[in-house]
């Protein structure tokens, strides 16, 4: 249980802190400080729920199509978040496209730090 509140905890974190970097990197992503909170956890939901589809159907068979339903997946939630909240907006396709990129590659990134680092593996586990 305490393994599953850390899980969820660093991806809340970092989908917070990558839509945070990449409202500041793209000059057409904004976040709207009144809806962030709700947009950050519409968005992480979203994702998280597209991400084990996408697991369930394609990592075993095909991991390369996993990675990109994965920036798909991140596209699709983006826009969802949108649309659902007024925490997020985007002033073109352009914005959202690179903004997608971007968070995908920050969540990534700070997801496998975060279990590098923060949930090490306990003895006689089998490696992932």
């Amino acid at each position: 249980m305490v393994r599953f509140l850390i899980r969820v905890a660093v991806f809340l974190g970092a989908a917070a802190l990558a839509l945070f970097i990449a409202s500041l990197l793209i000059p057409g992503f904004h976040i709207h400080l009144a809806g962030f909170l709700f947009a950050v956890i519409l968005y992480a939901l979203i994702q998280a729920a597209l991400e084990w589809l996408v697991d369930r159907l394609f990592q075993k068979s095909a991991p390369t199509v996993a990675g990109i339903a994965g920036l798909l997946s991140t596209f699709l939630a983006l826009w969802l978040a949108t649309l659902l909240s007024d925490g997020l907006s985007f002033d073109g396709i352009g914005a959202w496209i690179l903004a997608a990129v971007v968070v995908w590659v920050i969540t990534a990134l700070l997801s496998w730090l975060a279990r590098k680092f923060l949930m090490p593996k306990a003895e006689g586990s089998p490696a992932r």
